[in-house]
């Protein structure tokens, strides 16, 4: 896909994935061609959106704090 059809796909603006892959936070890409045209597989951006899923607390029970059982403080003993 490119860019632009990528950045549909996804649901975010076309500048969102410029930046993100300006700064190498987002989907795998690759450059393609004599003009090098920016490329993202369909494969991967699903592979890189399931892990983003997961290490959201509001999707994942796993992370959320809210279903761990709240832990007790220590006293601190002076001395």
């Amino acid at each position: 896909m490119n860019v632009q059809t990528a950045a549909a796909y996804m649901g975010i603006s076309v500048n969102t994935l410029y930046v993100w892959r300006h700064r190498r936070l987002g989907p795998p890409s690759f450059r393609m061609g004599p003009g090098g045209r920016v490329m993202y597989r369909r494969d991967l951006l699903n592979a890189w959106l399931s892990e983003q899923q997961q290490a959201d607390s509001r999707t994942n029970p796993a992370l959320n704090p809210l279903n761990k059982a709240p832990q007790r403080r220590e006293r601190h003993r002076t001395v």
